[in-house]
């Protein structure tokens, strides 16, 4: 076999390769007389059809198999030889003008970039922190004490105020003509929550049981019901129950009833603050995570593969419909998705994978056992069986695999803070969730 490599644009490359036809006859002869011999076909016993009617039904599939077979190891060879890094498939196309006796192929494709990064004391990086605060935690415990409210009716006479569920029937028209979702009977909802327009609730709010009322509306030009977005629509609005919430009380037996070990108050708010302690050091290291690739491909140049992009936005594209199918839309396979929706998040993909890649090769970022055992214990804690976590992560080599790329990019995220100008900014606890 000779081969010769050309270099196209940038990072594409050329190789011809040529086949000795002996060689790929003598391979197809081959397969066909092992076909032979598990063959059937009328007529015949098995393992005694006639190479003639093996050939003449399997030749050109068996043909087609060689071909790629053969010219497959050629390329990987030769590539091999040439120390090449192939960045995808190779588009491989016949050429003419080979010698008597041979078969010329020429195979595009590309290779994987050289990656400069740059002086990365030169980086600027904001790095977060925050404080998990006794208002922190007494939120927490206000939202989990209206996770189990219960509600009461009021008294008649009395109106409807925030935090009330309120029970309604209602009718919209827009000049004079009901429209789609404009009415509904025994509606319920929570007054302050934001559930309903704030014009509605408004209207709502201070109405007494039995009472009727109406009232304009204008719906906002961005609403997400284009058919009444930016009109105003006059809506009848009946008032049939009022309900005052009931906040359970803070105390032992609320915390027994969360299923806290130490059953009291101050075990309540240690497992709060423990829990909430722990989602902060994730959406810490996730923001600041975020930080430090913004800034390590911003330091860095390369030219990217178009097969890779090609290759990612194809994936983006996959996993949208993947969405859209567990959403329960009808013919998400065949939904029309433009792939340029994705190009730029995809060009994305691919430099910062490129980029981190050749930061962890050449500073040995690569993440050790220990350090992977370590994040699944840690992620393990949050839930009431950790041992079961943890078996289920190391039962399966994907799921590590997706842990050890989440320990790479912490490492990452370490070496480059160490070497980067950062300025520590500490970061409200509701900025940081929100």
């Amino acid at each position: 076999m000779a081969v010769t490599v050309e270099t196209l644009e940038k990072l594409e490359r050329r190789i011809t390769l040529t086949l000795s036809a002996d060689t790929l006859r003598n391979e197809i002869e081959s397969r066909l007389k092992r076909l032979s011999k598990t063959v059937k076909a009328d007529g015949f016993r098995p393992g005694k059809v006639p190479m003639s009617v093996v050939a003449q039904r399997y030749g050109s599939s068996v043909q087609y198999e060689v071909m790629n077979d053969k010219v497959g190891e050629a390329f990987s060879k030769a590539a091999g030889e040439a120390q090449l890094r192939v960045a995808g498939r190779p588009r491989i196309s016949e050429k003419d003008g080979a010698p008597e006796g041979e078969l010329a192929f020429d195979a595009t494709f590309e290779v994987y970039p050289d990656v400069k990064i740059g002086d990365l004391s030169a980086a600027e990086i904001e790095r977060v922190s925050t404080e998990v605060t006794e208002a922190a935690i007494d939120k927490t415990l206000a939202i989990l004490r209206k996770q189990r409210r219960t509600f009461q009716q009021r008294p008649a006479g009395e109106g409807a105020v925030d935090d009330d569920r309120v029970t309604i029937d209602f009718e919209g028209k827009i000049d004079g003509v009901p429209f789609d979702g404009g009415k509904a009977a025994d509606f319920q909802f929570i007054l302050g929550e934001g559930r309903m327009l704030e014009a509605f609730e408004k209207a709502v709010r201070g109405m007494k049981s039995g009472e009727s009322k109406t009232f304009p509306l204008q719906f906002p030009d961005d609403y997400q019901g284009k058919d009444v977005a930016g009109k105003e629509a006059d809506f009848l609005v009946t008032l049939k129950k009022i309900e005052a919430q009931n906040l359970p009380e803070v105390d032992d037996a609320f915390a027994k009833s969360l299923g806290i070990a130490d059953a009291s108050v101050e075990g309540l708010r240690g497992d709060i603050k423990k829990n909430l302690e722990r989602e902060v050091k994730f959406r810490v290291i996730a923001r600041n995570k975020g930080a430090v690739m913004d800034a390590l491909v911003k330091a860095s140049e390369l030219d990217l593969p178009k097969a890779l992009v090609d290759n990612e936005v194809e994936r983006l594209v996959t996993n949208a419909r993947a969405d859209l199918k567990q959403r329960g839309i009808k013919d998400a396979d065949s939904a029309p998705i433009p792939a340029e929706l994705f190009q730029e998040q995809g060009q994305k993909r691919v430099r910062l994978g490129l980029v981190v890649a050749e930061l962890v090769r050449s500073n040995k970022l690569q993440a050790t056992p220990e350090q992977i055992k370590a994040h699944i214990e840690e992620m393990a804690q949050s839930y009431e069986k950790p041992e079961e976590v943890m078996r289920w992560y190391f039962g399966d080599n994907q799921r590590l695999a997706e842990v050890e790329a989440v320990v790479i990019e912490n490492n990452v995220t370490t070496y480059v803070l160490e070497q980067a100008k950062v300025e520590d900014k500490q970061v409200a606890f509701d900025e940081l969730m929100a």
